[in-house]
């Protein structure tokens, strides 16, 4: 749990072990709810349909101090779970509507239903505030400079996008880890599908018996700090992951999906000793690497044809080709708003590359070293 996210899961047993007054005063004047923009995602329309529910829920005092005291042990919870574990009847529609969300989202996503529920409520603003909370999602645009909250009486406030807001705030989003792991799974199962070599296709059996006797080298990050992470108050903690891609040993575009957990806050060094490259998967000693943030209306499936498509066309000629450019502009346009954010590139990343590297774009900066796996 990032430090951030620490202070505010305390400050929040702080705000409500008193009573919410009943009236929210918001940031801005209260108008009737009223419909969203004429197109915007399915993700970001669940997630609407979501806070509107949780909120003209929140009008029940029993429930909303109950959901009040679930979300402060949780710090991030299950909105579907929240509902279904309430003992407040009013809870009853937030549950239906909840569930129905969470569908919209997985599909939306390309995910499978074993995947689980995604939609989940948590509490930021000032939370010291004894006005009723607001319920808000974040923008679908990341450049956006406001954010769309309602209140019990299903009234739209608009807050800032750029200052935290001097309510408290529940705020209903996806569960990004959980959908970055599912979607890697996806994203490395249908570019094997394609015919792109990746961690879900099995290796060639000369590679995989030389690497069993042996071992292998790999690149192993001992640092990383990003310098933006892509994300707003709103939404907490980045998602971030990294495509690897090179040449396998087949001669064959190879790509390997990593997952940063841990890489939550912009301007913290983390030193997570992560391997990022095996090179006991490549034909040459060189590799490229994008990384990405999931900001919520990734869908898995849409970008691993995308990727597919576009690497697909590449030939192993006898000489390195680097493969960066090729998956960044695969990526579709749609996803430079509030899908998959290029974070920064790193090209040509050698297997005797040591040291610090600062990425392609002056965001990201890694350190490396040299890590032998010993077979056991």
């Amino acid at each position: 749990m990032s430090v951030r996210k620490q202070l505010r899961t305390a400050a929040c047993g702080l705000a409500l072990t008193g009573v919410l007054v009943a009236t929210a005063q918001g940031p801005a004047t209260a108008t009737p709810a009223a419909s969203g923009p004429a197109e915007v995602s399915p993700v970001a329309a669940a997630e609407d349909a979501a806070a509107r529910a949780l909120a003209r829920s929140l009008a029940d005092t029993a429930w909303r101090a109950e959901a009040g005291r679930a979300v402060v042990r949780g710090g991030e919870t299950g909105l579907a779970a929240l509902a279904d574990g309430a003992r407040s009847r009013a809870a009853a529609p937030l549950a239906a509507e909840a569930a129905a969300a969470d569908r919209s989202v997985l599909a939306a996503k390309g995910l499978g239903a074993g995947t689980g529920g995604l939609l989940t409520v948590s509490l930021t603003g000032d939370v010291d505030s004894r006005r009723a909370p607001l319920v808000a999602v974040a923008p679908s645009d990341d450049e956006a400079g406001a954010v769309t909250a309602y209140d019990t009486a299903g009234r739209l406030h608009t807050l800032s996008a750029t200052e935290a807001p001097e309510v408290p705030v529940y705020v209903v989003g996806v569960d990004g880890e959980k959908a970055v792991e599912a979607g890697m799974a996806v994203l490395e199962r249908e570019l094997a599908a394609a015919g792109v070599s990746t961690a879900a296709a099995p290796a060639p059996a000369a590679a995989a018996a030389g690497t069993a006797a042996t071992g292998f080298w790999t690149s192993r990050i001992t640092s990383v700090r990003l310098a933006d992470d892509k994300e707003t108050w709103i939404k907490g903690d980045a998602e971030i992951f990294s495509i690897v891609s090179g040449f396998g040993l087949d001669g064959k575009v190879r790509v390997d999906t990593v997952t940063h957990p841990y890489l939550n806050d912009a301007g913290t060094t983390y030193y997570p000793n992560q391997i990022l490259v095996n090179w006991s998967q490549y034909k040459y000693n060189l590799a490229d690497t994008v990384m990405m943030e999931d900001d919520g209306d990734t869908n898995y499936s849409a970008l691993a044809k995308a990727i597919a498509a576009a690497l697909l066309t590449i030939a192993d000629l006898g000489a390195y080709v680097p493969l960066v450019d090729p998956v960044v502009d695969a990526i579709p346009s749609s996803f430079w708003t509030d899908d998959a954010d290029f974070v920064d590139a790193w090209y040509t990343l050698a297997r005797e590359t040591t040291g610090t590297r600062d990425g392609a774009g002056g965001n990201g900066r890694f350190t490396f070293d040299r890590y032998w796996v010993s077979a056991l």
